[in-house]
């Protein structure tokens, strides 16, 4: 039974993909489960479903299945949002949800429905000590029973020591929490139980246990054993209606489609009008005047059983006399209500995918409408007293990832410079919303101090009133005040990733002053550092997805941008700065990247190519 457990699971399994990889089949399976478990149908109408959208919108399968998980997967848990971000030289982890869905039970409920013979899946509580304390049937298979004679679905939620204390009493129940323990299957038996003789299988499966028993009394495989399981795979049983006898056979699963007690003997034809959709009629008289043709039947209509209305799909025929008049006529009758209902649901679904799409793309347009105001980037380079600025933006992958980096390059009153750049967590309307804030007020703050540490100061003051209305909100920043007169700066951070200095064609990281995050510690302080400024040197500024990635540390991105720029210092050491950063790559394709990048300049050496290339041969 394990085996065929793990066939029937494996055909449910979505395909990716030719060349989609490991990843992008993992990634299309997380979609068709997110899908199903939403619409509560199968894993395979799930997986058409998706197929479907991919189709008819004209994308690729991998590119709607990642759609789909950004729309619909719901937070469980906490993961780090930004990471190399510190409170003083502690490292600080900021979290949001991450997204994800697993729909185990359902799935598991969905296989044991076709599964021939006893099985369950049990879940299982233990004590504080880890002792196995109980075992709740939580899925069945429908031939499950107990010595009460409850079955399959009648199983679910009862717990074994109440109803099968002799289970808890026996050998089996410490092999069961052997198996839970180690995940090492199991076989028990066959030993005597009741009125047979039962083997038992254990496999962990999660958390809990799928259980499977075999009685060896009983003769399996027979013909009538195999049509039984034919028609509970299907979902289907099948009649027969003579008309020269008038005598009329329905197969078991019939009686359990139209639940209706075999005893009673099957609805005779036309019975069962009664119970029939009323909206239906027109497909049941074009049903009808096929049959009369002499064509097959295959026709979907529903009907009312107990309350409840099911859809039914009938393909009959008939064997017919030389005439051409029916004599017998045959069917089979699967219930697919099911699939008629996960169907709509499916299309409901997809219609809130599209609300969402649209909601989503009009709040991407609002936020990067809003960040194209506020944040203008030049197509060239800055010219400012003793200094040439450049910067380059670059969005993250995801268009819906609007961010929240920003810059900030002018001259003060008083003749200096003041460079800043900052990054504000999370995506969206939000992040821009909270940059433009920052960005102002550093402007604003300029004019009453040029001292780094004081503007982070008030900065941070302003953030953590922020904070207030946004709890998760948090971001990180260096400001930089350049001196012409005395080719001198004077820089602060705050929880920011280190600038970067390239001098005589080698490029390290300063380090850092102390100073925590923005928003984060109320009345913070802000410590600066001093650095010669010289004709040759380059300064970087970034945001952390320049040199981090979700799957590797900062350490390695940042030894990638400085190999970078030790690169394209040696190959061009003259070249503009446009060519330089058009070098650099962001990291993480998930996160925004803005770098700004600054070198001194005279009156004599506006042109800096013939001066650094004359300076790097005399070095």
């Amino acid at each position: 039974m394990t085996q065929a457990y793990a066939a029937a699971v494996e055909s449910l399994r979505p395909s990716a993909p030719p060349g989609a990889g490991e990843a992008g089949r993992l990634t299309i399976e997380r979609a068709v489960g997110l899908l199903a478990g939403r619409a509560r149908c199968r894993l395979a109408d799930a997986h058409r479903h998706l197929l479907r959208m991919a189709t008819e919108e004209n994308r690729g399968l991998l590119e709607v299945a990642t759609s789909v998980i950004r729309l619909l997967d719901v937070a469980d848990s906490d993961t780090p949002m930004m990471s190399g971000l510190d409170i003083g030289r502690v490292p600080l982890q900021v979290t949001v949800p991450v997204r994800r869905f697993a729909p185990w039970i359902g799935m598991v409920q969905r296989v044991l429905d076709i599964t021939p013979g006893m099985a369950a899946f049990l879940s299982a509580e233990r004590d504080p000590a880890g002792r196995l304390t109980e075992l709740v049937w939580v899925a069945a298979s429908p031939e499950a029973v107990a010595p009460n004679g409850l079955r399959g679905a009648q199983l679910l939620g009862l717990r074994t020591s109440e109803h099968f204390p002799e289970v808890v009493a026996s050998d089996r129940w410490a092999v069961y929490q052997q198996v839970l323990d180690t995940g090492a299957p199991t076989v028990l038996g066959p030993f005597a139980h009741r009125d047979g003789m039962y083997t038992v299988r254990a496999h962990r499966l999660g958390e809990g246990l799928l259980v499977n028993w075999t009685r060896h009394d009983e003769v399996p495989g027979g013909l009538g054993d195999r049509l039984a399981s034919t028609e509970r795979l299907g979902n289907l049983g099948w009649g027969e209606w003579d008309l020269v006898s008038g005598e009329v056979y329905w197969s078991d699963q019939l009686y359990r489609i139209y639940e209706r007690d075999p005893r009673l003997g099957p609805l005779a034809p036309g019975a069962a009008d009664g119970s029939a959709v009323e909206a239906d009629e027109p497909l049941r008289a074009a049903a009808k005047a096929q049959l009369d043709r002499g064509e097959r039947v295959d026709v979907v209509t529903r009907v009312r059983v107990n309350g409840r209305v099911k859809h039914l799909r009938t393909v009959a025929d008939a064997s017919r006399d030389a005439d051409g008049r029916p004599l017998r006529v045959y069917g089979i009758v699967q219930d697919v209500t099911a699939q008629e209902a996960g169907a709509k649901r499916l299309a409901d679904v997809e219609r809130q995918l599209d609300e969402q799409r649209r909601s989503l793309a009009a709040e991407h347009e609002l936020a990067a409408r809003l960040q194209r105001i506020i944040l203008p980037i030049p197509d060239g380079p800055i010219v400012l007293p003793g200094l040439k600025v450049a910067l380059r933006y670059l969005p993250a992958g995801q268009e819906d990832l609007v961010g929240g980096d920003w810059y900030h390059a002018a001259e003060l009153r008083d003749g200096s410079v003041l460079l800043a750049v900052g990054d504000v967590a999370g995506h969206g309307t939000p992040a821009a919303t909270t940059m433009a804030q920052l960005r102002h007020a550093l402007r604003a703050l300029a004019v009453t101090t040029s001292c780094p540490a004081e503007l982070l100061k008030h900065l941070n003051t302003l953030s953590c009133e922020l904070a207030r209305e946004t709890p998760e909100l948090a971001s990180t920043a260096v400001v930089a005040r350049f001196h012409p007169a005395r080719n001198e700066i004077v820089w602060a951070q705050a929880g920011h990733p280190p600038p970067l200095l390239s001098r005589g064609g080698r490029t390290a990281a300063l380090e850092r002053p102390e100073g925590p995050m923005l928003g984060v510690v109320e009345d913070a302080t802000y410590q600066t550092a001093r650095l010669d400024f010289r004709v040759g040197d380059v300064l970087l500024l970034y945001t952390d997805g320049l040199v981090e990635h979700r799957r590797r540390g900062p350490d390695d991105g940042l030894a990638s941008v400085i190999a970078t720029v030790d690169e394209a210092v040696r190959a061009a050491p003259g070249q503009p700065l446009a060519q330089l950063l058009s070098r650099l790559r962001r990291t993480n394709p998930d996160d925004d990247t803005c770098i700004l990048a600054a070198r001194p300049v005279s009156g004599e050496t506006q042109d800096l190519r013939r001066y650094l290339s004359s300076a790097t041969l005399d070095g």
